[in-house]
């Protein structure tokens, strides 16, 4: 049997798949909560987190159905005075997590405004996620699991219920995110078979990536980010 070149199985084995990931929501609904227990597994109490300013971002490598995948995810600040900075983060998001908090109705009523915020600024196939969080604060729960999931069905995205604090459904609401945007060529596919380029790729870039040197100032307000939004 000749010797196998690694070099060239190395270079057979499939890129990963850059995916965008985009967190909103109203301010204090955990958010940034959510991102530290997926990507460090770490949770601050909330009297220790700070809000948001402008805009976090992170990277993290996953693995799903067998295909390794590099996110990039954006966190998002929740007041209002921030939503002319953030607006401009959705282009080229293949994923949206739409966080509320289970004991306080008022984040839950505001989700029809992320969501005409949602249409405004993104193509109808970007796969969107509905998060209850808090799910520990069940004792104070404000919104039924049963209307939160009903509120999902008719805007038609997935829902997932999770709490930070305990890491339940976390993970999942990412894996669950991913696992669709895979299934959805059209979201992260090389356009075009002969020329095996997506317009992104095209351009120099992944489809859902973004060129941080391009970012100019908003890098700073990036990095600044705490864990009570």
């Amino acid at each position: 049997m000749p010797p196998t070149d690694k070099k060239a199985s190395k270079s057979s084995a499939p890129a990963p798949v850059n995916v965008k990931l985009l967190l909103i929501g109203n301010a204090s609904v955990g958010k940034s909560s959510l991102l530290l227990r997926f990507s460090d597994e770490q949770w601050l109490p909330e009297d220790e987190a700070t809000a948001t300013i402008g805009v976090d971002f992170r990277v993290h490598k996953m693995e799903v159905n067998g295909r390794k995948v590099k996110l990039s995810i954006w966190d998002t600040a929740g007041q209002e005075r921030f939503r002319t900075i953030t607006s401009s983060y959705y282009r080229g998001a293949q994923g949206i997590i739409l966080v509320y908090d289970v004991s306080n109705r008022e984040t839950f009523e505001a989700l029809p405004r992320w969501f005409s915020e949602i249409e405004t600024y993104v193509s109808p196939t970007v796969v969107r996620i509905i998060v209850g969080n808090k799910l520990d604060k069940e004792n104070s729960r404000q919104v039924p699991t049963s209307e939160g999931a009903a509120f999902a069905e008719r805007q038609d995205a997935l829902f997932l219920e999770a709490s930070a604090k305990t890491a339940v459904g976390v993970r999942e609401t990412f894996e669950d995110v991913v696992r669709h945007i895979l299934d959805t060529p059209e979201l992260w596919a090389p356009v075009g078979s002969s020329s095996g380029q997506s317009a992104n790729q095209r351009n120099g870039d992944m489809p859902g990536t973004i060129d941080l040197d391009a970012r100019g100032g908003a890098s700073q307000d990036a990095g600044s980010g705490g864990c009570g939004c």
